[in-house]
């Protein structure tokens, strides 16, 4: 069942004789519980033609570098040989996503596409909506409760946030049936990126290769359903105890995979419940933290700045904008792990490394980067810049919104200190009291 909360027409075109339907794929980067795909195949199959799954792969996604297209590449593999084996076909184009659809949507019956919560994102649609002929059908995959029914402001915090969404919850945390098209469109002779080789498809991309693919993870469906099996099979009972631990390693490892919309969380969540009765503090994560995440990007314009934070923040922040810093760094001083601190150096090496960096480390890093930079603006457009540029998860609503809580965004003031002002504190003391900290340094002294 799609939930019709999950569709909206973002234009006012009627209906036309189209070829086909296309499913305009680009934020749900899948063939599994995909509702927007799903929704597509059931307007194909009532019209009798086919549906086309289009892509458009453009080399100027902002601060994207290899690391991400490469992991995306690896996705997009999958996809292409799911969907084939479906009988659909799908066409990947070296073309900027609005203006490629655009064009490719003009003998199409209508097109359906998946939802973004970005600037970017939700001006390729807006685009799309004004230029093409035929109807424009949004449907939201990528979140378990809609982001309107959530809630229709932007929320101050998780507490304010959490009884509106888990009222929610029953309504859709439903399985997604899923359907076959009825006519196989794989013959269609269009024109179309073959991504059988990640190399010679990035070849052909004008795109930043100073930052080199992970060899930790691999991007797909089939090793996000891997590590979400491993999860809950041997790290989720232990998680609510663990999870802030780096040196336990009891992590889900969704972050990356969620943001490319390789794995739904609405599949992620419901594989957690079905198999685990120890689910509450990782559905926490997965569900109420991350879509607050998702309705701040969506309501305020500013997430991505300093100028989005909570007014006490900034307040506070300016305040205290003056005070000596005990150590000043430069963005190349913490681009290369150049510190004093062996324990933040060890969070950022693990960054430039895997892609990834333990989550309570992440909230130690940025507060420190906001401690040793000459002002707070300074220091958010540096953990901004760093968290896009290695983090396989970062440039997405989560990724802003983890940098935004280390300057205030969803938490209280706190006792008035130097530098921090009113904003939540932390120190390596913390750390120490948390976990074992030396033993976190030496594990990533051997990451190869």
């Amino acid at each position: 069942m799609i939930q019709k909360e999950r569709i909206k027409t973002l234009n006012n075109n009627p209906a036309v004789s189209g070829k086909y339907v296309i499913y305009w794929m680009q934020a749900s980067q899948r063939t599994e519980c995909n509702h927007a795909l799903q929704y597509a195949i059931k307007e194909a199959n009532e019209k009798n033609i086919p549906i086309i799954v289009y892509f458009g792969l453009t080399d100027s996604y902002p601060e994207a570098n290899r690391r991400h297209y490469y992991f995306m590449v690896e996705g997009l593999k999958e996809v292409a040989e799911s969907l084939s084996g479906q009988g659909i076909k799908m066409v990947i184009e070296h073309k900027s996503p609005d203006e490629g659809i655009t064009l490719f949507a003009k003998q199409a019956s209508m097109v359906i596409c998946d939802r973004g919560y970005l600037k970017i994102q939700r001006r390729w649609r807006d685009y799309v909506a004004k230029n093409i002929k035929c109807p424009l059908i949004q449907v939201e995959a990528d979140i378990v409760v809609p982001v309107e029914e959530a809630s229709l402001k932007e929320e101050y915090s998780a507490a304010t946030f959490r009884p509106k969404i888990i009222k929610q919850l029953p309504k859709y945390l439903k399985k997604l049936d899923e359907q076959k098209p009825k006519i196989d469109s794989t013959e269609y002779d269009y024109p179309s990126i073959h991504i059988s080789s990640i190399e010679n498809t990035l070849a052909d991309l004008k795109i930043d290769e100073t930052v080199p693919e992970v060899v930790v993870l691999k991007g797909g469906t089939s090793h996000a359903k891997q590590h979400l099996q491993q999860f809950i099979d041997h790290k989720l009972p232990t998680y609510s105890k663990c999870h802030n631990d780096p040196n336990a390693n009891c992590l889900s490892n969704m972050s990356p995979y969620l943001h490319f919309g390789q794995i739904s969380p609405l599949y992620i969540a419901l594989q957690v419940l079905n198999k685990s009765t120890l689910s509450e503090s990782y559905l926490e994560e997965l569900i109420v933290r991350r879509e607050l995440s998702i309705n701040y990007a969506f309501y305020n314009e500013h997430y991505d700045s300093f100028i989005g934070l909570p007014k006490w923040a900034k307040n506070s922040l300016y305040k205290h904008k003056k005070n000596p810093r005990e150590y000043i760094y430069t963005l190349d001083d913490f681009e290369k792990a150049g510190t004093h601190d062996p324990y933040w150096n060890a969070a950022q090496i693990e960054m430039l490394k895997t892609g990834k960096m333990h989550g309570y480390m992440r909230m130690y890093w940025g507060k420190k980067i906001l401690e040793w930079s000459t002002t707070p603006e300074e220091a958010f457009s540096t953990a901004i810049c760093l968290n896009n540029k290695y983090e396989l998860d970062g440039r997405d609503a989560n990724g802003y919104t983890g940098v935004a809580w280390c300057f205030g965004k969803h938490d209280r003031p706190w006792a008035e200190r130097f530098v921090f002002g009113n904003i939540r504190y932390m120190n390596a003391n913390g750390l120490k009291r948390k976990f074992d900290t030396d033993t976190y340094v030496d594990y990533i002294k051997h990451i190869s």
